[in-house]
């Protein structure tokens, strides 16, 4: 019988409560097996993409008409490379900043460039009518322009200067400031 006021016997007191070397087992395993995972299926790292301040990636793609769409022949422009797709909630979000820019730089000669990821030419064409998208929107067959710049996943925005360097890059969705300063970035104009 134990007293009033007298503490548990000591196999009481530690009842219920596990082992500190079965704590370190439950903490450490989940790595070790997501190690072996990762080791086993070839998890790789996402590619690196292109470092602010280097030349942007390059690239050669048809528009959803079949015309010729290459980096290259807007040197000496603003461009903005914007990567999304048709079931991307936030590109639809983007699309409504993106137009107006291309219509408020225009005379600035800002290029929109939209490349497609993971959607079909039909989707992606409905989904730039829909949205009335006048900058052309290329397919990326096999991903290789996505790989070249180091893509997560859409929406993913890369701005470039006139002379082809990367200024500036945006994972995931832009806000309307985030936009501006960007364009203002790209055009060589100083934001107010």
């Amino acid at each position: 019988m134990v007293a009033i006021g007298a503490s548990a016997p000591p196999e009481r007191r530690t009842r219920g409560r596990l082992p500190l070397s079965y704590l370190v087992v439950a903490a450490v395993l989940p790595l070790v097996l997501l190690a072996l995972y990762a080791v086993m299926f070839g998890i790789r790292q996402a590619p690196a993409g292109p470092v602010v301040g280097t030349p942007a990636p390059g690239f050669s793609l048809a528009d959803l008409d079949g015309r010729p769409l290459r980096l290259a022949d807007l040197q000496g422009r603003p461009v903005i490379v914007n990567f999304w797709a048709s079931w991307c909630g936030p590109c639809v979000e983007e699309f409504p900043l993106l137009k107006r820019a291309a219509a408020e730089h225009a005379d600035e000669g800002l290029a929109v460039i939209g490349i497609v990821y993971q959607a079909n030419s039909e989707s992606a064409r409905s989904f730039m009518q829909r949205m009335d998208a006048s900058w052309p929107a290329a397919m990326d067959p096999g991903g290789k322009v996505a790989a070249a710049y180091g893509l997560f996943g859409a929406p993913q925005t890369y701005f470039i200067g006139r002379d082809g360097t990367l200024v500036g890059q945006s994972v995931g969705q832009f806000s309307a400031a985030q936009l501006d300063q960007q364009i203002a970035a790209i055009i060589g104009k100083e934001q107010p």
